[in-house]
């Protein structure tokens, strides 16, 4: 049997989407259904909170990077095991990039290829019966979709809450709940999004509060009837996402390096691969007997000096490449190179592997999807293949340093192909977060 499933959206960002998501999740987990939790687009982060909320994995669907066979085979093993399926959008319901009908990036394409309704959620914040003409907007924009209700967020009073449902009642749209303003229930955020779920040592009870203001604000059952049934895409064949880099692969994993896709994890074990983990910051090798080594993305950032002072960590990293090859993403690519400056300031050596040298102090925020066109073979495939993922970092580069380029990049928007990335030998690091091959 295949679960049922919904979207929490929004018309823009900053709505409450994530707070409302993690409170339905848990409170219909604690009713006794078994959730599976989703995320539209390229986060990291909030697969782990809906994880944490459902007590079960969740994983990203990605409708620009993602074929519709690689969205559907996503879809297919979340809703395989559960009750229902909550998934959660990102930004605004149909901010979207230039690309294939269907394939833009937007939540809406997802809602739309797996057939499941939009719960709107609102902030009303400023607004009462105007609130009904964003949500008509939304109703009308795109015919693929239906939206099912709407959850009202941040209401002031009972007053202000009639008022908006007034409104929503001249369009015909179900008020499904109503949120009142509760800043203790706002999630800590750092320069990347929220903190972590494994670095929020108060996130059980964040969650409990959470499903207690959800409850009690909204009309669960209503939630639930809500639901669509899913539609699958179908595929021949199972689908790699990316290729394994090895059949056993050490892969870094603690606070400062985090950043992995459910879905490439996931494939890469589809596939036959072992990950291995280990932690750098408690001083760990990568172990000898892998055949490859990933270091991912995360917040170097924020231990620079433990890391450079890491003896056993950075030795073990450069005896592992004298023979086998390692893969730096974003943060792990800043730990290959030849140095790390701090928020302070402060220059820390790293590794030194590869020639570039970042900086966390001159700070400039990239973000967008890319297309890359790998230059040479390596972990991530063969010179001449394409991926397709994202940038999103914060660091800038102080010397790019002699290496050649991992691979030529460009972007939805029409951009000309530029070097990206570094590769010497055996070593390859970029900060493009790699989602899947390019179809």
């Amino acid at each position: 049997m295949t679960a049922h499933g919904l979207l929490i959206a929004a018309p823009r960002s900053s709505s409450g989407k994530t707070t409302i998501t993690l409170g339905l999740q848990r409170a219909l987990t604690r009713r006794g259904l078994v959730l599976r939790g989703l995320k539209c687009g390229p986060d990291y982060i909030d697969p782990a909170f809906h994880a944490a909320a459902t007590g079960a994995p969740s994983a990203n669907l990605d409708s620009f990077a993602m074929s519709d066979a690689l969205l559907g085979q996503i879809a297919g093993h979340a809703a395989a095991g559960a009750d229902l399926v909550i998934a959660e959008g990102s930004m605004g319901l149909f901010d979207a990039v230039p690309g294939l009908a269907g394939h833009t990036g937007a939540s809406a394409d997802i809602a739309a290829l797996l057939g499941w309704p939009v719960v709107l959620v609102i902030d009303v914040s400023g607004q009462a019966q105007s609130a009904a003409a964003i949500a008509l907007g939304c109703q009308h924009y795109d015919p693929r979709i239906r939206i099912a209700g709407v959850i009202l967020n941040k209401v002031a009073s009972e007053r202000h809450r009639r008022l908006v449902a007034q409104g929503m009642a001249k369009i015909g749209l179900p008020v499904l709940g109503a949120l009142p303003r509760e800043a203790s229930l706002i999630l800590p955020e750092r320069h990347l999004g929220l903190v972590q779920a494994g670095e929020t040592a108060d996130l059980h009870a964040r969650l409990e509060a959470l499903a207690d203001a959800v409850a009690a604000a909204v009309d669960l059952d209503a939630v639930i009837a809500a639901a669509g049934a899913t539609r699958l895409p179908g595929a021949a064949a199972p689908v790699t996402p990316l290729p394994a880099p090895g059949r056993r692969i050490a892969i870094a994993r603690d606070a400062a390096f985090s950043f992995v896709y459910p879905h490439v994890e996931a494939g890469w074990i589809a596939a036959g691969a072992e990950l291995v983990p280990f932690s750098p910051l408690a001083d760990e090798a990568p172990p000898g007997d892998c055949d490859a080594c990933w270091l991912p993305g995360g917040y170097p950032e924020l231990h620079a000096g433990r890391l450079a002072g890491a003896s056993r960590f950075m030795a073990g990293l450069r005896a592992f490449a004298e023979t086998k090859p390692i893969h730096g993403e974003c943060g792990g690519y800043m730990v290959l190179g030849r140095t790390l400056v701090d928020a302070e300031g402060i220059s820390h050596a790293m590794a030194g592997l590869l020639s570039v040298e970042t900086s966390f102090a001159r700070r400039k925020m990239n973000l967008g999807y890319r297309r890359a066109v790998l230059e040479a073979n390596g972990p991530l495939g063969r010179a001449g293949e394409a991926l397709t993922g994202h940038e999103f970092h914060y660091a800038t580069v102080v010397s790019q340093g002699e290496d050649p380029p991992l691979a030529m990049v460009t972007d939805p928007h029409g951009s000309a192909p530029a070097p990206a990335g570094s590769r010497r030998g055996s070593v390859t690091g970029s900060f493009f977060h790699a989602i899947a091959v390019a179809g």
